[in-house]
């Protein structure tokens, strides 16, 4: 099992082995399937798409939000020799768009996807003007409400290590995506060495609520759990967001010794848990708690481990990592065991080819990095300055990668792989850090990302949809993602350029609100009025000075202004009218503490994300059960218009 090459080879390999992939349904629901049944429903779903005209070589968009048909899917194509492409499947119309922008980049994919999921799209397509690459794609899909039978085999395609095992597209942006091309060998590499470092094996059970069209969720707690033979246990992501204490709750009924999330897992938790203890939770099983995917915020590792401290779970199980999409996932792991270890460094001294600066913990510039570990075996890490040179120890560079695991490509795209190699082979990851002990730091980022609940979004795309807005130009208004002093996370941020009185902005910016949220499922955290944009002498945008300029308070005042302006337009609180629109009101209002929810509110302007609209929607359907779907909350976004919407539903 360890010599196999391929995926296909591991797949093989693992079918006489008596393990087993649980797939958590719901709080009483779980299904079981053994490695020698997932070999049989992946050959059972190549038969179908072998029939549809799919063959070796061709790529299969994976559009689906059930674990259970993901893994099966995702391996019927691997033993064709069919490309998988995961795409999350999301509730805005940015993640339809985002779908249609794949499809047309891969010229004559196919698609495997559900009747509900596939008609949205079509809607869509018709609203954006792309009938055209819909009408293509509709003609080569597969819908899995129609596999009724898996009786019939497949016929297997050899492959080589070399060959693409599958295509990892930019988990958040919301324009041209780019494609990671990852072979068989990059993904066995990676398992290979995470398996060597943290000692995974058959003793071991994982739990993921991660999706599967992330590469935590795919690579990390899927791929490498099954090279490594662990018993998996998959929760679904929707499931988590709505009722996040049951992920340890499982945990604790399946004893798993591997876990993992981002800040936003981890924040989102301890949102709801609130001021209560843990119940029934028994983290004494866990030996690694991984925390990747977006920036790692010491304070808020020190706040989890403290709170669940009592429930079992040891300091030193928090296993801080570093990783991408391009590296197959792993670049540096620490340690197993070790205990956490933070650098307290001046905010200010974090300049490329710097040497860096620690402070105490208390200095008002100070900010802690945590320890990513080493480079696991196989991967190369090194710190270089503007030119690609290489650092020293102790001085802030960019961070670039080569070895093994790491991908030789983007899909396509000969522009992003120029921009991604440098002249002696070395991966640019995008991101800064620094060298410490030996260990990576991550200090932040050299590309313009934004980090929001685990995903990465461009800030240009989020500027494009902003600029939807009437009266807005080019240039005319900055998305960043402001991360406050004390703060665990970014918060998406607009600044806006406006001279005039705040009365007249007021408008602007709660239409950018709703706008951004409508369309991304984003929740904006303010909308900044300056008087000017920070540009370089060659007009590019200077995101760090307005992004300084916030967190140390230089707009307060305008900020303050525009809250005493939105308050008195507001006025007294509307009376509710009817019994529906008072469950209503009682139900978004839990959702979004402290905030009024007024009948006439536009949930999109309040600050209603996507995530909140999915607990919103969880409460709404314990009180009325399968009369709101999702979906509706976008085309009735006040409480008043969705209560007449129910009203219509119990009448008829």
């Amino acid at each position: 099992m360890r010599q196999a090459a391929t995926l296909t080879e591991l797949l093989e390999a693992n079918r006489g082995f008596p393990g087993r992939i649980t797939y958590l349904d719901s709080e009483h629901d779980s299904v079981d399937v053994s490695f020698e049944e997932l070999h049989a429903r992946a050959l059972g779903i190549l038969y179908h798409l072998q029939r549809l005209g799919a063959r070796r070589g061709d790529k299969l968009i994976l559009f689906l939000g059930n674990n259970e048909q993901f893994v099966d899917a995702f391996w019927g194509a691997v033993l064709g020799g069919i490309v998988p492409v995961p795409v999350a499947l999301g509730i805005s119309d940015e993640h339809r768009h985002k779908l249609l922008r794949i499809a047309r980049r891969l010229g004559t994919p196919y698609l495997y996807t559900d009747r509900r999921a596939l008609e949205r799209v079509g809607s869509f397509a018709t609203q954006a003007g792309a009938q055209e690459i819909y009408e293509g794609l509709r003609r080569r899909t597969f819908l899995v409400d129609e596999l009724d039978d898996i009786s019939r085999p497949g016929a297997p395609q050899q492959v080589s290590a070399s060959d693409t095992a599958f295509i990892q597209f930019s988990s958040g942006s919301t324009s041209e995506p780019k494609g990671v091309v990852l072979s068989h060998a990059n993904i066995l590499a990676n398992g290979a060495a995470a398996q060597q470092v943290c000692s995974f094996g058959e003793r071991d059970v994982s739990l993921s609520w991660m999706p599967l069209t992330h590469d935590m969720g795919l690579i990390g707690f899927h791929l490498i759990m099954f090279f490594s033979r662990v018993h998996a246990h998959l929760m679904p992501t929707d499931l988590f967001v709505r009722r996040p204490l049951l992920w340890l709750q499982f945990a604790t009924r399946v004893r798993a010794t591997l876990l993992c999330s981002p800040n936003f897992g981890y924040r989102h938790y301890l949102k709801v848990l609130g001021n209560r203890a843990p119940e029934g939770v028994d983290l004494s099983a866990t030996r690694l708690l991984f925390n990747g995917a977006e920036p790692i915020s010491v304070e808020l590792c020190d706040e989890f481990l403290g709170r669940l401290a009592g429930a079992g779970l040891r300091r030193e199980t928090m296993y801080p990592v570093y990783g991408l999409a391009e590296a197959s996932l792993a670049v540096s792991f620490p340690t197993p065991g070790a205990p956490l270890r933070t650098l307290t460094l001046n905010r200010h001294r974090l300049g490329v080819g710097e040497p860096v600066l620690p402070v105490p913990d208390t200095d008002r510039d100070a900010v802690r990095l945590v320890s990513e570990g080493r480079a696991i075996p196989d991967c190369e890490v090194r710190l270089a300055d503007e030119g690609d040179a290489p650092l020293a120890a102790d001085r802030i560079g960019h961070v670039q990668i080569r070895g093994a695991n790491v991908t030789r490509g983007y899909y396509e795209d000969p522009a992003a792989n120029a921009a991604a190699f440098t002249a002696d082979g070395w991966l640019r990851t995008g991101d800064l850090g620094l060298i410490h002990g030996g260990e990576l730091h991550i200090s932040g980022r050299a590309k313009e990302i934004i980090f929001v609940n685990g995903q990465n979004y461009y800030p240009h795309d989020l500027e494009g949809i902003a600029q939807r807005g009437a009266g807005l130009e080019l240039g005319k208004v900055v998305a960043a993602g402001v991360r406050g002093r004390g703060e665990s996370s970014e918060q998406l941020t607009l600044f806006v350029l406006h001279r005039g009185a705040m009365a007249d902005f007021l408008p602007l910016a709660t239409q950018l609100t709703r706008l951004l949220n409508e369309q991304t499922g984003l929740e904006v955290a303010a909308v900044v009025p300056v008087r000017r944009i920070p540009k370089t002498t060659s007009g590019k945008v200077q995101r760090h000075l307005l992004e300084e300029s916030y967190v140390n308070g230089e707009y307060d005042a305008e900020l303050a202004e525009l809250g005493t302006l939105r308050a008195a337009q507001r006025g007294p609180v509307g009376a509710v009218r009817t019994e529906i629109e008072a469950n209503l009101q009682r139900i978004c209002e839990a959702a979004l503490p402290g905030k009024r929810v007024e009948v006439h509110d536009n949930l999109f302007e309040i600050g209603a994300s996507s995530l909140k609209l999915i607990e919103i929607h969880e409460h709404i359907e314990r009180e009325y059960p399968g009369l709101v779907e999702l979906t509706e909350l976008f085309d009735y976004p006040t409480i008043a218009e969705l209560a007449s919407h129910l009203e219509g539903k119990l009448a008829a």
